[in-house]
């Protein structure tokens, strides 16, 4: 990773630089290299009238060109500017960690490039996808304020166990349905288990519908009126195809609203129905609308429960400020579903705004953490609320041995040894010695098991994924144990890719070799029959000389176009030569 090019990217926390990768811009052959200079040609043609007015210009101002596939370096020198970054990383990554790239101003680049099989739809990301679609549009502060919020927020959604199953079956199909190598068996093999895990799961997770508001606005969107609308979707913007089916009437237009959240999607196929936003601001007022039913603002029992489900590293945080993040495995409540005591198991680590307390990393509570929440009985004011006057009062100061009984019916007794306090003078954190905690009579907490750190809070007020403090925490997130298949060629496709590279190098000279291109085009007719790109690319340099070789090669670009996957593929190249002949003339 290059960090001068971008100060952002040195921000980046450890657990995320775990998932850049080196771009691999010397395995692109000089056939992606065209694939990638057709597909923005035709894009910037037809996305001129249809895409969202902030897209044209935001190309340059994201360091993307027409003709190359563009290096990270040379985009992040310039996404600087509008204060963002770019990284590569290997296909998809975890959604999770997806969001958080968002909220640290970084877009994630999938370093690979789709085949010239796939040139109209990927079902994996690619660097089309990636830098071509979801670049240009953050050059609008509006959207740029949005996709970083939703980041923010998307990246505290808590999962379900399912959600992970559901992510790796995605990134396998995506990784063997992009190689033109892969058994068609195993393709339906795969797809048939994407359908299985997402049958399995019966209730969306707050993960599961953040994404669905992430695949309707920042991949899928459309802007304006249901009537007349605009695209800014990246996964839109990156379909040569996909862009011009959404504009017709066999795509349902729907006003964009929170019932996003609700409405699943198939990443390997078309979408049949579109949400159109009547503006950026809208977008945010709909985030604004799920992020407070999520429990980050919550908290609550649900939160904690939610928490339990996903199996995974996660926060509470309490009335106090003081956070709690591990994983949790219990939560005990009264009879009004008020949470009176939860507990984690392995590794735990306390912090207040986000920064872990010292003396309270995972070293200290290695084997778990557990703390009652709520008021005591009988007394009306809270601790946290207590007044020093107060705590003297009910004995609650270092020294003292004091037997908490708490409304939950969890009992704490043990001397005090010391306690924490926030900014604003609260108790936060207090802890004993020879200490003994019961709910009812079930034994929470022995004496001989060391000192008893307790949280102090009357209620949980949030509930999300992940730890407060990542770095003192040590988080790190494995990347993806399946790698994307690099493709492996034949001594003939090397053979194809040379040629597109000599015809590249004629058209950046600027000076024509007939002769040579007469010999290519002569090698394409006898050993690469299928080959429709390549011939495309040659007759563009002839275009505008009114010769043989030009009618020869229209006429079999013709002829090829009888195969119906690629006819309108060749029509719209050569529909393309056409207009850049009439702007000449």
């Amino acid at each position: 990773m290059n960090f001068k090019s971008n100060k952002i990217i040195a921000r980046l926390p450890k657990h995320l630089q775990a998932f850049v990768i080196r771009q691999p811009y010397n395995e692109y052959t000089y056939q992606n290299q065209a694939v990638w200079r057709y597909v923005m040609r035709k894009n910037i043609d037809y996305l001129a009238k249809v895409a969202h007015k902030s897209y044209i210009p935001g190309l340059a101002k994201a360091g993307i060109s027409v003709n190359t596939i563009p290096r990270m370096q040379g985009m992040n020198r310039i996404l600087k500017e509008l204060g963002w970054a770019a990284v590569s990383v290997d296909g998809f990554i975890p959604p999770n960690a997806f969001m958080e790239f968002q909220a640290y101003n970084t877009l994630v680049i999938a370093a690979d490039i789709r085949t010239i099989n796939h040139i109209e739809y990927t079902p994996a990301p690619d660097i089309i996808h990636e830098a071509a679609g979801h670049a240009p549009i953050i050059a609008n502060p509006e959207y740029a304020e949005y996709l970083r919020r939703f980041g923010e927020i998307g990246s505290k959604a808590i999962s379900s166990s399912k959600d992970y199953e559901l992510y790796e079956a995605i990134r396998h199909l995506s990784i063997i349905k992009e190689n033109p190598n892969t058994d068609k068996n195993e393709i339906i093999k795969a797809d048939k288990r994407v359908a299985e895990v997402a049958k399995s799961m019966t209730e969306l997770s707050e993960m599961a519908k953040i994404r669905n508001l992430h695949w309707w606005t920042v991949e899928y969107g459309l802007i304006g009126t249901v009537e007349n609308p605009k695209i800014y979707g990246a996964g839109l913007l990156s379909s040569i195809g996909e862009s011009q089916w959404c504009m017709s009437k066999k795509v349902k237009k729907v006003p964009y609203s929170i019932e996003a959240a609700d409405t699943d999607f198939d990443i390997t196929k078309p979408q049949p129905q579109l949400f159109v936003t009547p503006d950026f601001a809208h977008l945010s007022l709909v985030l604004e609308e799920y992020a407070n039913k999520m429990a980050l603002r919550n908290g609550g029992l649900k939160g904690i429960k939610k928490l339990i489900d996903s199996k995974n590293l996660g926060t509470i945080e309490l009335s106090t400020g003081i956070q709690i993040s591990g994983n949790f495995n219990e939560v005990i409540a009264d009879e009004n579903e008020n949470p009176v005591y939860v507990k984690t198991i392995d590794k735990t680590a306390l912090a207040y705004k986000n920064k872990e307390l010292i003396g309270h990393g995972i070293t200290q509570h290695a084997d778990g953490f557990g703390s009652p929440i709520g008021k005591l009985k009988g007394i009306n004011i809270a601790i946290e609320d207590m007044s020093p006057t107060d705590l003297e009062a009910y004995g609650i100061y270092e020294g003292k041995v004091v037997h908490l009984k708490f409304e939950g019916q969890i009992s704490v007794s043990g001397e005090i040894i010391t306690g924490k306090r926030n900014l604003q003078g609260k108790i936060i954190l207090i802890s004993f010695k020879n200490c003994t905690v019961k709910h009812k009579e079930n034994l929470l907490f022995h004496p001989d098991w060391g000192i008893y750190d307790m949280a102090v809070g009357k209620e949980v007020i949030s509930a999300y994924s992940g730890v407060a403090d990542a770095e003192n925490f040590g988080l790190s997130f494995e990347p993806p144990k399946e790698k994307t298949q690099k493709i492996s060629y034949t001594e003939k496709d090397k053979k194809l890719h040379d040629l597109y590279g000599e015809v590249r190098k004629i058209r950046e000279k600027g000076k024509l070799n007939y002769i040579r291109l007469e010999e290519i085009f002569i090698i394409l007719k006898l050993e690469f029959p299928n080959e429709w790109l390549l011939p495309l690319e040659i007759v563009e340099l002839v275009y505008k000389e009114n010769t043989q070789f030009k009618k020869n090669i229209i006429n079999y670009l013709e002829t090829l176009a009888g195969n119906k996957s690629i006819a309108h593929l060749i029509k719209d190249g050569l529909t393309l030569l056409e207009k850049d002949m009439k702007k000449i003339l």
